[in-house]
């Protein structure tokens, strides 16, 4: 039989610090920039996680972005004074604090699953090798060969003594038959004489 071999090496998610710092980073480009670089954050985080719902995020993030820059662009002077320009004000801000927070969020739930997956497969498995049981949670109780128990120790299984054979019928001692024969010849002689005979005559 082949055993499971040995587990597929699980990549390790980088230090926590490392992954502050480019949290930190990210964020702060985005705010510096008043939301023009919204983009960058949604851009790393689909390359970590690698799923199609953040990549088409970045997409439509990257769209409100160039519409806001639109926007804003139309004005004619430095300040803004119209519906276009606060319209396009508003998309990048609001977009700003939409992406910042689904960023953190999200690569921080990505970096904890690669973690506990890490934990999960860091300990080996016990294949082959037996469970130690524990004598406390044993269901069976071991028998001792009758060999090997000690005298005091009661047998588990209790065996009825052997019925006592009856006694055979026992012949009566040469004492007592001489003692009947006696009794008989006193009764004969006693016959004898009631009848008037002599002793002798037998």
């Amino acid at each position: 039989m082949h055993g499971h071999g040995y587990p597929q090496p699980v990549k390790q998610p980088p230090p926590t610090a490392l992954l502050v710092f480019l949290r930190v980073v990210f964020v702060v480009i985005s705010i510096l920039s008043l939301g023009f670089l919204t983009w960058t954050m949604m851009l790393r985080l689909a390359i970590v996680t690698r799923k199609s719902l953040d990549w088409g995020l970045f997409a439509a993030v990257v769209v409100i972005d160039i519409l806001a820059i639109v926007l804003l662009g139309s004005e004619p002077g430095e300040e803004i004074h119209t519906a276009g320009g606060w319209t396009g004000l508003t998309l990048l801000l609001g977009t700003l604090v939409a992406v910042i927070a689904y960023y953190l969020a999200a690569d921080i739930r990505h970096f904890q699953q690669l973690r506990q997956g890490a934990y999960a497969h860091a300990r080996p498995p016990a294949y082959g090798y037996p469970q130690a049981q524990s004598p406390y949670t044993a269901t069976t109780v071991p028998q001792v060969p009758p060999a090997q128990r000690p005298p005091h120790t009661p047998s588990t299984h209790h065996t009825p003594p052997p019925a006592t054979p009856a006694p055979p019928p026992q012949r009566p001692a040469p004492a007592r038959i001489d003692q009947v024969r006696a009794e008989l010849d006193e009764l004969s002689e006693f016959l004898r004489k009631q009848d008037g005979r002599p002793e002798g005559g037998r």
